[in-house]
């Protein structure tokens, strides 16, 4: 009968590297805690409602949001509004506007919501963002899509 160290060898490999597999997580999860890993830091801003409704641009800063819209459905609309949570209304978007296709809402500035709370500037935004209208048919529609950035 040989008797052979393999099984404390393999015994020694596994407790060395799971040791440092240990030391690593645990900086890991440090760093996560300490919001230096914090995900929100590194995603990008980004506006989207719907096929047809292009956000071309949007700021957010503490108590306003301005969003450049675009009607790509192919017809014009009628009685447009725009929200966001906790925003009042602009006045080309509160629901007695039309908005010719392929313009952008508000012309060229777009539109403003105002008296929002929005947090202080560099917290991160996100919102939805709600575009009711009645079509060319006459029937009325409700969009939902997101706003997500920074604000400034």
């Amino acid at each position: 009968m040989k008797n052979t160290k393999k099984g404390q060898a393999a015994m020694e490999f596994l407790m060395t590297y799971g040791w440092a597999i240990l030391v690593v997580l645990v900086a890991i999860g440090a760093l996560a805690y300490f919001g230096v890993l914090n995900p929100s830091r590194f995603l990008p801003s980004s506006c989207t409602i719907a096929p047809g409704v292009g956000c071309d641009d949007h700021k957010v800063s503490t108590e306003t949001a301005q969003l450049l819209l675009r009607n790509g459905l192919g017809d014009d609309l009628t009685n447009v509004d725009v929200s966001i949570s906790d925003c009042t209304s602009d006045v080309a978007a509160n629901g007695d506007d039309g908005w010719t296709d392929g313009t952008i809402l508000g012309g060229t500035d777009g539109i403003t919501l105002t008296g929002c709370s929005n947090g202080n500037a560099g917290d991160r935004f996100k919102q939805d963002v709600v575009v009711t209208y009645t079509a060319g048919s006459g029937l009325n529609h409700t969009l939902t899509g997101s706003l997500t950035t920074k604000v400034e």
